[in-house]
């Protein structure tokens, strides 16, 4: 065997340069002229554009980065804990949410039996309310 013998595993797939001229035409499958049709340049997203020349809006594109408010309900903690305290490290340990920079809120669907010990963690009006009924307490 020689060296211009020797064939690879695996076949390589040549990826087709497009608007060279050649067999497809003039244009190559690009249509004809415009920002589409021309080498290296892409096409914004306009509403980005839009969004910062109003001064309001300036910053609305970090604006996706912020983390949303995990929700658990009072009925949720009555079934998945028992009576103690439920701090924001109990909720990572148990996976419920990642880290503990995360907001977390409790509501009031549902009934509580057991008395809670909540610590750090945000509580609507409803869902304090059930809390202290059954005993619970809650510190901010």
């Amino acid at each position: 065997m020689q060296i211009h013998e020797l064939k690879t595993s695996f076949s390589r797939k040549v990826k087709k340069r497009v608007g060279r001229g050649g067999k497809r035409g003039t244009f190559s499958g690009r249509g004809s002229k415009g920002q589409r049709a021309r080498a290296g340049h892409r096409i914004r997203p306009a509403e980005r554009d839009v969004l910062l020349k109003i001064p309001k809006l300036r910053g609305v594109k970090h604006r996706s980065l912020k983390l949303k408010t995990v929700v658990l309900n009072v009925g949720d903690l009555d079934k998945k804990f028992d009576a103690g305290a439920i701090n924001k490290k109990l909720l990572v340990e148990l996976n419920i949410i990642k880290r503990i920079s995360e907001p977390v809120k409790i509501l009031g669907e549902g009934g509580v039996k057991k008395q809670f010990q909540i610590e750090g963690i945000g509580v609507s009006k409803g869902a304090k309310t059930k809390i202290e009924k059954a005993g619970g307490s809650i510190n901010l």
